[in-house]
């Protein structure tokens, strides 16, 4: 007998962490979301298969076992198409910004699809609750033994024909992600200007297009954000934006001094960080070189993360990734456990 696929439907508080690669998302953070009756995410990306499992195994011996994993999905060799003349010229424009910081900006990466196929690996061996999916479909395959292993596949969409195509693959779970959320856009195509359909709208389109379970994600900034997109028809809600200044959180302290000056206020859609459409506060390194940035992921992410760090380690939030969405006005440095519990009881107000 195949194993029973969890439902949202069963979370006690429908509120689900969203993961966000790159430092915020910790296995603290994922204990805290899940501990408060939601549904904690690991985020995968940039991580070795090795430490996902370190994750995995360290919130089950914490006794978490309601949790996710997210996963960014690589292009294939075959359709990975980058102008590398492009990219070149990319990396020849980042290099004042590398040697005022004193690092060097890295050669230009050959694409490789091997960590998504470790990361992968480890989820299906360990039967991760959810297992959720960003930038295109997991193959055929990936989907099969998933769900063999008794996990709940999500597929994160931009529109209608993506969520349609996510069923068909397999998906359990349709993630909806409209416009005004932080982080990147999940389109199929690194090439894909990013829909920019409200999520008040977008949900609705989706409810109707397909039969499976919804995440609704995108500015949630108060319980009445949740209520109503509940109300439209979706099973969750995801936060992150609201959960980046929580101490749990691995958010570094330029982010964090960010969100809370009125200097930084305003979010963008940028390329310039890792040249896929990512929302975040407004700063000098979007100014200076998202014009000039080609869509071509994950080199790019590759060319400035040295610039990133070396930024982050000066406190310079003028030279880092601060994703927010559009309810960053919202934002507070309460523990994680009491963001959730407020949104839930504020929901449960409106309904």
């Amino acid at each position: 007998m195949s194993p029973v696929t969890p439902k949202l439907t069963d979370l006690t508080v429908p509120v689900v962490g969203a993961p966000m690669a790159g430092g915020p998302s910790t296995d603290d953070l994922v204990a805290a979301v899940s501990g408060a009756g939601g549904l904690g995410f690991l985020a995968t990306a940039y991580r070795s298969g090795s430490a996902v499992a370190q994750s995995i195994s360290a919130l089950r011996d914490r006794g978490v076992d309601r949790f996710g994993a997210n996963v960014f999905v690589p292009d294939s060799p075959a359709d990975h198409v980058v102008d590398r003349d492009a990219v070149q010229a990319y990396r020849d424009a980042l290099a004042p910004r590398a040697a005022a910081l004193g690092v060097t900006v890295p050669e230009i990466p050959e694409h490789s699809t091997d960590a998504y196929d470790e990361v992968v690996a480890v989820l299906v061996e360990a039967a991760v609750p959810w297992v959720s999916f960003t930038f295109g479909l997991p193959s055929d395959s990936d989907v099969a033994a998933l769900h063999r292993a008794g996990s709940s596949v999500v597929i994160t969409v931009t529109d209608v024909d993506d969520a349609r195509a996510a069923v068909d693959r397999g998906a359990d779970v349709v993630w909806v992600q409209g416009p005004e959320a932080g982080g990147h856009r999940s389109t199929f195509s690194v090439h894909a200007t990013p829909p920019t359909t409200p999520l008040v709208e977008l949900l609705p389109a989706v409810r109707a297009a397909v039969d499976v379970e919804l995440i609704a994600s995108g500015g949630v900034a108060s319980g009445a954000d949740v209520a109503r997109l509940l109300d439209l028809g979706a099973n969750a809600v995801a936060i992150g934006t609201l959960l980046l200044d929580t101490p749990e959180a691995g958010t570094s302290g330029a982010h964090r001094r960010a969100l809370n000056d009125p200097a930084f206020s305003e979010t963008v859609l940028t390329r310039a960080f890792s040249g896929r459409p990512a929302r975040g506060l407004d700063n000098a390194f979007h100014r200076d070189l998202h014009v000039l940035a080609p869509p071509a992921f994950p080199e790019l992410n590759t060319l400035t993360g040295p610039l990133r760090k070396a930024a982050a380690a000066q406190d310079d939030p003028d030279g880092v990734t601060l994703w927010a969405g559009t309810g960053v006005a919202a934002v507070t440095d309460d523990p994680a456990a009491t963001v959730v519990g407020r949104l839930w009881a504020q929901a449960r107000g409106h309904r």
